[in-house]
């Protein structure tokens, strides 16, 4: 079983919502500080909101005020709700943890894909 599953990609209109899923099969995994990441094609992977251990959040300039990263610890699970999607945030999303990555949890990740 992968270590982190993303979930909840889609094909959305520029100004929807979204909310991405990612689970740990690892126990606990979670609670560490975590953030979703995004890749676009022919870029870069790149931050785009974190959260620490003690709840605390962070956000890429571009997302601030749009994206909400969240956790449920009972769930081992984060979250990413994303609102007024813009065509550039059109990237697939991935979870792992922050700011150390684990190099091999990078998992599938989910496609977000905005329409103009």
């Amino acid at each position: 079983q992968a270590p982190l599953v993303e979930s909840g990609g889609g094909l959305v209109q520029a100004g929807g919502s979204l909310n991405l899923s990612c689970v740990s099969s690892i126990r606990y995994f979670t609670i560490n500080g975590m953030a979703w990441y995004r890749q676009a094609p022919g870029k870069q992977r790149e931050l785009v909101a974190a959260i620490d251990r003690g709840g605390r959040t962070d956000y890429a300039d571009s997302v601030k005020g749009r994206f909400t990263i969240s956790r449920d610890k009972a769930r081992n699970a984060v979250y990413l709700q994303m609102n007024s999607l813009k065509p550039e945030d059109t990237a697939v999303y991935d979870c792992n943890q922050h700011p150390a990555p684990v190099r091999n949890y990078w998992g599938q990740g989910t496609q977000v894909t905005v329409s103009s």
